[in-house]
């Protein structure tokens, strides 16, 4: 399958987009003072663990979904290199 120029740039894009918010949301979840992640003996909570999980899902997908963006970008650069 070969993908257009603007679909690599762009899953690529989604790839980079999704690490930067899930590393940043984990941030947060780690260091939250709310009372959420964190019971009162610092023992994690339920929300904690559903949220680590959506956030590792993401860490993989976007991973996935970056790769063949990046794979799309550099054939269509061996591509024009070939010319």
């Amino acid at each position: 399958m070969r993908l257009s120029r603007s679909a690599s740039w762009f899953l690529l894009a989604f790839g980079v987009w999704s690490w930067f918010i899930w590393i940043t949301f984990v941030k947060n979840l780690w260091n939250d003072a709310s009372g959420l992640a964190f019971d009162d003996a610092g023992d994690p909570t339920g929300y904690f663990w559903v949220h680590l999980l959506l956030a590792v899902t993401s860490f993989l997908l976007g991973t996935a979904i970056g790769v063949m963006g990046l794979r799309g970008v550099r054939a269509l650069k061996r591509e024009r290199d070939e010319k």
